[in-house]
């Protein structure tokens, strides 16, 4: 085994440990101020380590077709809940737009062909799950740079936040909705794509179908599925309940680097 693969292994295997934490009547620690005041401290250092050992550009392994996992679980939700997603999945997603706008020059309004038509990347990578399980898979999808660069960056511009159509809790705010954010640097890396594909196949909806982020470099539940908006924003303080998404509000890291 690699150094790198011990490393991811390690890293995968810890973040699974702090969310057991969180999800077995421990809670109460990650809500402690002091607490999860030093564990976000903890988290800059992180980020700040990786960033400084790293290239930008450094890539995650990628693996060969026979290296495929036979059976790839499907993490988190297997069909959003909606009168809307099921309007949508009935109509083979024709009516589906990704919505651009926030700090952009130019807000969009992509369909699934639009997207296609965009240069694309397929990659094979490996998904480490927070839970402690891995699986390799293809996927293929438009760089997020490409989609980026259509749109056109504002002044301020510092993150990108990815708006889901799965609630996984049904709350007056909203905030039951899952959501995700990654900086410029991640959204910008080669390997950060919008796959529309998977092992071949167009991307089935237990995996996010119609579209869903793979950022490679960090943990599965960073690969936000069944993407319906981008919005570029300057910061996420005040979003839902400002972490940077749906785990991250409920005491997991921002930053899920492996």
């Amino acid at each position: 085994m690699t150094r790198q693969s011990s490393r991811r292994n390690f890293l995968a295997r810890l973040a699974a440990g702090a969310g057991a934490l969180a999800l077995t009547g421990c809670d109460r620690l990650v809500q402690d101020d002091n607490l999860d005041a030093l564990l976000r401290q903890t988290e800059k250092l992180t980020l700040a380590g990786q960033r400084a050992l790293l290239s930008r550009h450094a890539l995650a392994r990628e693996y060969a077709e026979a290296d495929l996992s036979p059976v790839f679980r499907a993490n988190g939700t297997q069909m959003p809940d909606s009168n809307e997603y099921a309007r949508l999945l009935e109509g083979s997603f024709t009516d589906w737009r990704l919505q651009v706008d926030g700090l952009v020059e130019r807000p969009q309004s992509l369909s699934l062909a639009e997207l296609k038509r965009f240069p694309s990347r397929t990659q094979i990578t490996r998904h480490d799950c927070v839970e402690g399980w891995s699986a390799i898979g293809k996927w293929q999808g438009v760089p997020l740079a490409h989609v980026l660069d259509a749109a056109g960056l504002k002044p301020g511009a510092r993150y990108v936040v990815l708006h889901c159509a799965d609630e996984l809790e049904k709350t007056l705010d909203g905030n039951g909705r899952y959501y995700e954010s990654i900086d410029l640097i991640d959204a910008y890396h080669p390997q950060t794509i919008l796959a529309y594909g998977m092992n071949g196949k167009d991307l089935p909806v237990q995996h996010g179908a119609p579209l869903r982020l793979r950022v490679e470099r960090q943990l599965g539940y960073k690969q936000a599925k069944y993407l319906m908006r981008i919005e570029v924003v300057d910061g996420f303080s005040t979003l839902f309940g400002g972490k940077g998404g749906f785990w991250e509000d409920r005491g997991y890291e921002w930053y899920a680097g492996i």
